[in-house]
């Protein structure tokens, strides 16, 4: 027991020491690249760090699988160089018995990534997002699903436009049923009302069918004043590919959330495989770095007079970066249909888990 808080201590300080030094260079560069991207925009340092802490959770959520491989090789390293396995070992101690603190460490550090990282950086990104559109097109368009339907808010003339669809189809053409649509004036006041049968988005604008328009004027009846309209143009500044890709950022949402949306996407008529597949992959992440830990350990606990030891530093680094390749392989694959969502989410993990045990008991036992 002595010995596992004593690894465990170790790890825990590899882990703070690294991600300490990964945090570092993280948001210099990241600040270095706000600069960049907005240039040509007048915005004063103050927001450009703020925009660089709001990318911050999301980006140590991400490099967790390194922090975590490369945790494991420093501590395995440094226990070598003072020869404090072999002593272990005499011992009667199992250097597979060494692992259990960083294992259970790392499923620690997993369970807390998808339990509390995971929403911090899902909000955090959401409002990066949410400010870098405000800076750039004055917050000219937003978009969410719930169970009511699909709710559009667009730049218009003179002010802001918000639409509403019971449900959508987006097969050929970006197409949405049962559309309300509600225009405001710089000033937050509505003028119009559109009620149509459905809204279908062709270049630059919303061709509407069989729409009715109401003008909202101080004094004056909105229905006397009414239009019909069998096909009506409205401008837009969004395209297909912006509003797949605002629906396709998952990690906008928490996993706490995933549930809800999911439903809420197959009721709106948007396929889920994407939402169900990343909720799995999250829930797989505590495995996922049980098998970093174990990668590391496979080609680093040796004794440093066996030589060789930064080519096997080399390999456990390249060779997790091959199963984090893998992971997100599988994961595009599982998003495209091709592989079954759970297989596609936990298989990875498990792979390399029972690939490590395997490294593992041959250089224990031969």
């Amino acid at each position: 027991m002595i010995l596992d808080r004593y690894f465990a201590r170790r790890f825990l300080q590899s882990f703070m020491v690294i991600g300490g030094i990964f945090l570092t260079l993280m948001i210099l560069i990241d600040l270095i690249e706000q600069i960049r991207r907005f240039d040509d925009f007048d915005l004063s340092f103050a927001q450009l760090l703020h925009l660089t802490l709001l990318n911050t959770p999301a980006a140590i959520s991400e490099m967790l699988p390194l922090l975590v491989i490369l945790s494991t090789i420093a501590l395995f390293v440094g226990l070598a160089r003072t020869s404090e396995l072999v002593v272990t070992r005499a011992t009667g101690r199992s250097g597979i018995r060494a692992l259990v603190a960083p294992v259970l460490l790392s499923l620690i550090i997993g369970t807390l990534a998808v339990a509390l990282l995971n929403p911090i950086a899902a909000a955090t990104s959401e409002e990066f997002r949410r400010l870098s559109d405000s800076y750039r097109n004055n917050g000219s368009s937003a978009l969410s699903i719930s169970s009511e339907g699909l709710w559009l808010r667009q730049s218009a003339e003179n002010g802001q436009a918000v639409i509403h669809a019971r449900a959508t189809s987006n097969q050929d053409k970006l197409r949405l049923d049962g559309v309300t649509v509600i225009t405001f004036g710089r000033d937050g006041k509505p003028t119009q009302q559109i009620v149509a049968d459905r809204a279908e988005l062709e270049g630059g604008n919303w061709v509407l069918s069989k729409a009715k328009v109401w003008a909202l004027q101080d004094g004056q009846n909105p229905e006397s004043n009414s239009v019909a309209h069998e096909r009506l143009e409205l401008p837009t500044s969004l395209t297909r590919q912006r509003i797949m890709d605002t629906l396709g950022q998952q990690d906008s949402v928490s996993v706490y959330d995933l549930p809800q949306l999911i439903s809420d996407l197959r009721e709106a008529g948007f396929s889920t495989k994407q939402y169900e597949v990343w909720l799995q992959v999250q829930l797989a992440r505590p495995f996922f770095l049980i098998s970093m830990v174990l990668i590391g350990a496979a080609f680093t606990m040796r004794h440093v007079r066996f030589g060789g030891t930064g080519i096997a530093v080399l390999t456990a680094v390249l060779l997790g970066f091959a199963i984090y390749f893998v992971r997100n392989f599988a994961q595009i694959l599982g998003e495209n249909g091709q592989l079954p969502i759970y297989i596609a989410a936990w298989a990875p993990p498990f792979a390399a888990i029972l690939l490590s045990l395997g490294l593992l008991l041959h250089a224990e036992d031969g």
